[in-house]
């Protein structure tokens, strides 16, 4: 097992200042970092940039490392002093060369540091980090909700850069929208997302589905709702009217003494899946304008006919 120089991995001197320690290890870690390193060995030199910083960045850690003494080589054959012991949890416990772990921190940072827990101290770790997950929200028609289709969508999406910054990502994506989706349903487009580091998979894209108002219908899940303008007298004597729904006009009978308000359903008719949603048609009674002697002569007639009272309920209660 070689002896790793920390110190010498990161170009600062053993008194370095942490402030010294950072600024090295960015200076290190965006020099050789893999994803933009044209130096060959980048990821493993990175990945010791990395061990070197965790060590050194650490007091407690650092100061473990020290008590090895200065006089040790970088590539050096290194064995443990006798009795190299660690504390942890008031319990004294015995540290040897190849404790099992991850990865990616050297058998040398192992020996140190493995047995201990907690915050990071000591474990093993794999460099390499899988990208963040992104959101975004996708307005599309009620057409193509129900229909499904393609989409060229512009993004542009925050990124956090090697060191952590946000930045913005701009893409082009040719997106696929199936038939039938809902409103705040998912579309996950694998690997779109955030990108990983030191040759972690990249994370995912959720696009949110948000359907665009309709000038007809309203939705809620797959169900469609229309509101059915009626004359009186449709409403009163009953009829059939032709009425919009999202694959053509159908034939629906109104009964007699239909309400203003009252809501018909068509099983089916809403947004396709399984089950497919329904569409509600909702009746809304309409009166014809009084523009004319004759019209306003006919409404006078009924007043005195019908001797209808809508106002009953409220007084007799």
């Amino acid at each position: 097992m070689q002896y790793k120089d920390y110190y010498r991995i990161l170009d600062v001197p053993r008194t370095a200042s942490e402030a010294d320690i950072k600024k090295a290890y960015r200076r290190l870690a965006r020099k050789y970092h893999p994803d933009v390193s044209k130096e060959p060995g980048a990821e493993e030199r990175f990945k010791e940039v990395a061990e070197a910083y965790e060590v050194l960045k650490d007091p407690a850690k650092r100061a473990r490392y020290d008590q090895l003494g200065n006089d040790w080589r970088a590539g050096q054959e290194f064995r443990p002093p006798p009795g190299w012991q660690q504390w942890q949890g008031g319990r004294r416990r015995t540290y040897t060369t190849g404790t099992a772990g991850g990865a990616d921190f050297s058998d040398f940072f192992e020996t140190l540091f493995g047995g201990l827990s907690g915050g990071g101290f000591g474990q093993r770790q794999d460099f390499r980090r899988r990208g963040e997950d992104l959101r975004e929200r996708l307005s599309i028609t009620l057409e193509e909700a129900l229909h499904g289709g393609q989409r060229t969508v512009q993004l542009s999406s925050p990124e956090r850069d090697w060191h952590g910054q946000l930045q913005q990502r701009q893409r082009t994506l040719n997106v696929k929208i199936p038939a039938g989706v809902s409103e705040g349903s998912k579309i996950r487009l694998a690997g779109q997302g955030g990108r990983g580091m030191a040759g972690g998979d990249d994370g995912d894209l959720y696009l949110e589905i948000h359907i665009q108002p309709h000038p007809l219908f309203s939705v809620e899940n797959r169900d469609v709702t229309l509101t059915l303008p009626l004359a009186p007298w449709e409403a009163a004597l009953g009829a059939r009217v032709e009425v919009p729904t999202l694959a053509g006009s159908v034939s629906l009978t109104i009964p007699a003494n239909a309400r203003s308000g009252q809501r018909l359903r068509l099983r089916g008719r809403g947004l396709p899946g399984n089950p497919p949603g329904d569409q509600y048609v909702v009746l809304s009674i309409v009166n014809p304008p009084v523009d004319s002697d004759r019209a306003r002569e006919l409404f006078q007639q009924l007043g005195r006919e019908l001797a209808f009272d809508p106002r009953a309920a409220l007084r007799n209660r």
